[in-house]
């Protein structure tokens, strides 16, 4: 099994499907994640798909969605 570091080329992940929220838009403003063989997550910016990947594991990308639908982060996208 391959193992993934940060930094990575997203284009030098095999095989990967990579996916976007629906709620992006079609200006291309969003960033897309792909599920790896390993259990971890990729990240990449949807704008330079051949780009470094960032590369999370299964506890840190579920911290960070829990603490996104808690709200914790809120205050990045409210101008507060």
């Amino acid at each position: 099994m391959p193992q993934f570091v940060n930094g990575v080329p997203a284009g030098r992940i095999e095989g990967a499907a990579w996916r976007k929220s629906a709620r992006s838009n079609p200006n291309g403003n969003c960033v897309e994640v792909a599920g790896l063989p390993g259990g971890e997550v990729a990240v990449r910016n949807s704008r330079d798909p051949q780009g470094p990947a960032l590369i999370y594991t299964r506890a840190e990308m579920t911290a960070f969605i829990m603490g996104a639908k808690d709200g914790d982060f809120d205050d990045l996208i409210s101008g507060s």
